[in-house]
């Protein structure tokens, strides 16, 4: 199958962490993953009743672990400033990226900068994440994106 890109906006939240496992639950809750038992190509977990109630239930499937979800449930938690990206995790942008990237530092970058960001999620089994701002500067969403699955 190979990986599938991903892309979700949040309403912004200071704690990025609270913020992923915000999203997660939601896109568990709503069934937009892709569920690897059944191993229907073009369907979501949402296309079946019989899906699993719980992430726990999700993930004691061996296929799923070696297939993922294409989807945010594939990762697990944020970098912290100064740590290195691991499989599963997601790296906010820093200064120097969105600079490079953007042409604009991490204050001001907003959906219009969305296309000159989405290249530094370079790996599979990684995400990345970014506070994009309103027209008045203000933080207004974090976007999350990545590629995950097999």
């Amino acid at each position: 199958m190979g990986a599938s890109g991903w892309d979700y906006h949040v309403e912004y939240q200071p704690d990025l962490g609270k913020a992923l496992r915000e999203l997660r639950a939601r896109v568990f809750a709503e069934g937009d993953y892709w569920w690897a038992e059944p191993c229907e190509f073009g369907k979501s977990a949402m296309d079946f009743p019989n899906r699993p109630r719980t992430e726990e239930e999700l993930w004691s499937s061996e296929l799923v672990r070696e297939s993922g979800t294409h989807s945010i449930l594939d990762m697990h938690e944020i970098v912290r400033p100064g740590e290195n990206p691991d499989y599963c995790t997601v790296e906010p942008v820093t200064e120097a990226e969105a600079l490079r990237s953007a042409g604009v530092g991490l204050a001001s970058l907003t959906r219009a900068h969305v296309d000159r960001i989405e290249g530094l999620a370079e790996r599979r089994w990684f995400g990345r994440c970014a506070v994009l701002h309103d027209d008045a500067g203000r933080p207004a969403e974090i976007y999350f994106w990545g590629a995950s699955g097999d």
